[in-house]
């Protein structure tokens, strides 16, 4: 296991190089030019009138964004600075790109951890009842609620919940934007804990419904297919109690297709809903990733998807390590051959 852990991690490099590569070429392939976008130059290549900007000075912000320079140079340079962990700085307020990603980062995970959290608490059980009871009138309850609310639109759902719910014509229940109160400073800590998650019900309600049809159907697949197993046939033989049964030799055999989600909930950390986030006015990573994509702020852009990348890595190689210990006949190297 050790060796096939260090083969994996000496595999990183060259498939992140090749990532870096891909997202570099299309963000250059992308159209528009950031040191035009904040320079005011129209579409036809001339300063607007209310820009007092002179061309002297955009080339100075062309030459300070590298973009006077050859494409494979930039990419280069590039390749060099995040070698070093310098992600350069933004293109839109000249700040550190780290700098700003490290305000955002704990409120996107926060939000994901606590939806990843609800998503598999609800929808783990909500599989197993649905397989255990296959074919009767609740295990078809389940499944049309939970494709109802899968084919509802989250945006469509995050309005109504601030026009019903954070209303005082209708309901005010919960705050409509924010994640904290005015008076959070001077509240205790308890409370200030309570604060957040006052605001977080709505967004995470919105963020989590539609996960939980895709988690569970994953769910109730896999164990139907364990519960025809002969293993499971064996251990009904020997008295066991259906429980036992169902908890302990089905539904450990059966994660094997939710384990293999975790490679793609760890990028989710750093991607955030863009959604949820703008509706809500959220100051997460989502956010931020969408005014830099309407910015062309190629720091940060790149940054986001070299975080992205090396996330989606680590997911893979954890799904392949938890495969093993959730099913002991998985093994790695040579003892698998």
């Amino acid at each position: 296991m050790i060796q096939y852990i260090l083969q994996r991690i000496l595999l990183f490099i060259p498939t992140l190089v090749v990532i870096t590569l891909i997202t570099f070429g299309l963000t250059r392939l992308a159209p528009g030019d950031p040191a035009a976008v904040k320079a005011g130059v129209g579409a036809e290549g001339t300063l607007s009138a209310r820009n007092v900007m002179t061309e002297q000075t955009f080339e100075l912000w062309r030459k300070q964004m590298r973009l006077d320079r050859p494409v494979i140079e930039q990419y280069l340079l590039w390749l060099g600075d995040i070698a070093r962990l310098d992600f350069g700085v933004s293109f839109i307020d000249n700040r550190p790109v780290l700098e700003k990603i490290a305000e955002r980062l704990p409120v996107t995970i926060l939000m994901n951890t606590i939806a990843v959290f609800i998503a598999y608490l609800v929808a783990i059980p909500l599989g197993v009842y649905s397989a255990v009871n296959a074919g009767t009138f609740w295990d078809r309850v389940i499944t049309f609620c939970l494709f109802a609310l899968y084919s509802l639109p989250s945006f469509w759902i995050a309005t109504l919940a601030l026009t019903f719910l954070c209303n005082p014509e209708f309901i005010y229940a919960f705050p409509s934007h924010g994640l904290y109160s005015n008076r959070f400073d001077f509240l205790p800590f308890w409370d200030k804990v309570g604060d957040v998650l006052w605001h977080l019900v709505l967004p995470m309600t919105v963020y989590t419904y539609g996960s939980f049809a895709f988690i569970s159907r994953q769910m109730r697949s896999a164990m139907l297919e364990t519960v025809r197993q002969d293993f499971i046939r064996t251990a009904r033989a020997k008295g066991l109690s259906e429980r036992r049964v169902i908890f302990v030799h089905a539904m450990r055999n059966s994660l094997i297709p939710i384990i293999t989600l975790l490679a793609g909930i760890l990028p989710s950390l750093i991607g955030g809903s863009v959604i949820v986030e703008t509706i809500f006015s959220i100051p997460g990573m989502g956010e931020l990733s969408y005014r830099a994509l309407v910015a062309r702020d190629y720091p940060m852009i790149m940054a986001i998807f070299t975080f992205s990348a090396v996330l989606t890595l680590v997911g893979i190689l954890l799904s392949d390590v938890l495969y093993s210990i959730v099913d002991p006949r998985i093994v790695y190297g040579k003892r698998g051959t």
